[in-house]
């Protein structure tokens, strides 16, 4: 590993801030901002967390929801236990047939929240890089539309580029209100923005 991208990632204020604060990732504070300022996540919500390796997402949301809500993590890695009774974690691919189902099984009842940090092994080539992007951003979705109750949020990693428009689109069918964003924590330069899709409704004929 480089010692420059070392050094920069130890200057990085997010990347100190999660150690001091004991998240296992920088990217906890995405969350945490988009929250504070949308309101998605509240006490006693159930939430689900896609491509929650290796847990930042997972404990700010236990963060929020408090004892009495509920959150399950799925990836395609083993999870490291968060230590908290009402977060649990799954081995599972949100490409696979059944991942709705296995969810649904779980949760104590329909999802208030569906969140979705999950990206590509990033290849370098620009087009393919954002095409697998919103692919994944994709899955996620037909998996909220699947668990979420009704009046549920959807919060999404995209890439910026010609495909997300129309996956915005997509989007607008299934939830009242939608809008992107690009939290503080997110660095610069970075393609990365969030999709936040609220109220969720049957998709319109």
């Amino acid at each position: 590993m480089p010692k420059a991208w070392i050094r920069e990632r130890k200057r990085d204020y997010y990347y100190r801030k999660a150690k001091e604060e004991e998240y296992r990732s920088r990217a906890a504070y995405k969350l945490l901002q988009a929250v504070e300022k949308h309101g998605f996540i509240k006490p006693g919500d159930v939430v689900v967390d896609l491509g929650a390796a290796p847990g930042g997402w997972l404990q700010a949301s236990r963060r929020i929801v408090g004892r009495k809500g509920y959150v399950l993590g799925v990836d395609l890695r083993p999870i490291d236990p968060i230590g908290d009774l009402n977060v649990h974690t799954i081995v599972g691919d949100v490409t696979d047939q059944d991942i709705s189902s296995r969810i649904s099984a779980i949760l104590p009842r329909n999802a208030d929240v569906v969140i979705s940090d999950i990206s590509p092994s990033v290849s370098g080539v620009w087009d393919l890089d954002h095409a697998r992007q919103i692919d994944l951003a994709r899955h996620s979705l037909c998996i909220a539309a699947s668990v979420l109750a009704p009046n549920g949020h959807f919060f999404v990693k995209v890439f910026q580029g010609e495909m997300l428009r129309n996956f915005v689109t997509e989007v607008k069918n299934y939830f009242l209100r939608v809008r992107l964003m690009k939290p503080k924590a997110s660095r610069s330069e970075s393609a990365e923005m969030y999709l936040l899709g609220m109220k969720y409704h049957h998709i319109k004929k």
